[in-house]
């Protein structure tokens, strides 16, 4: 691991220039780090070299798999900018338990999600299997997508149940079907902001409990918790990012 330098005379606020590794991909690791400032970026190896899993910044939190199991790193975090980081080892991190237990609880969350995105990434492996093998033309293609009205960019909705809308969280391992975030630099679109579902041929939006921006069909602000029915023509706002829905 690339030995962090002490910032500030502060004694756990350690400081890392961009491009410089903050633990390695198979390192041992016995502390978990919280981005202060800037941004760090969680890579792993694969056959073509380093794959980017996620981008951390303030207030994101990583490397807490190894400190909880002492096993050796199953990614690389890097920084992408100059960072500034706390370090939490062992001796702190029990110490941060017992008098504030949420850290806990939001560190539980994240593993119950993980657990849950990689039963849906599952799933959906096992179908696309399951259509290469009876034939591509029995498997229907998306008919609805989403497109953002500044870059054009385009989501597909899948052909399963639902759909959830948001920011992807690599932290608490929020991977959303719909992720908002390469046309939300300001991030204004909550992390689980809304889900779009089908119900025997027809598409409805629900905002999530909780969104902080609102949600919007047309010119209509959604209440949260109740069900929208939406159809190709509208165009949806999830905080300040537009979108036409679109068919074909």
């Amino acid at each position: 691991m690339t030995e962090p330098q002490p910032s500030g005379g502060e004694r756990f606020l350690v400081s890392f220039r961009a491009g410089q590794y903050v633990f390695r991909e198979g390192d041992t690791g016995s502390e978990l780090f919280i981005v202060h400032d800037g941004k760090v970026e969680i890579v792993a190896s694969s056959e073509v070299g380093e794959r980017r899993f996620a981008i951390l910044e303030k207030g994101d939190f990583f490397g807490e798999m190894s400190l909880l199991e002492d096993l050796p790193r199953n990614a690389s975090a890097k920084a992408l900018t100059e960072v500034k980081l706390v370090r939490v080892d062992r001796t702190r991190f029990d110490r941060m338990l017992r008098r504030d237990p949420e850290i806990a609880v939001r560190i539980m969350r994240k593993l119950s999600r993980r657990l849950r995105d990689a039963d849906r990434l599952l799933r959906r492996d096992t179908l696309e299997v399951s259509a290469e093998e009876v034939g591509a033309e029995s498997v229907p293609s998306s008919v609805h997508r989403l497109v953002h009205r500044g870059t054009r960019r385009s989501f597909d909705l899948p052909q399963g149940a639902e759909a959830r809308v948001g920011r992807s969280d690599p932290v608490t391992g929020i991977l959303p079907e719909i992720d908002l975030s390469p046309v939300d630099p300001e991030r204004s679109t909550s992390r689980r902001h809304a889900t779009i579902y089908r119900r025997e041929g027809q598409l409805y939006l629900v905002e999530d409990i909780g969104t902080t921006n609102g949600t919007w069909v047309d010119s209509e602000r959604l209440e949260s918790g109740v069900p929208v029915r939406i159809s190709a023509g509208n165009v949806l706002r999830f905080g300040l990012v537009d979108l036409d829905l679109l068919s074909g």
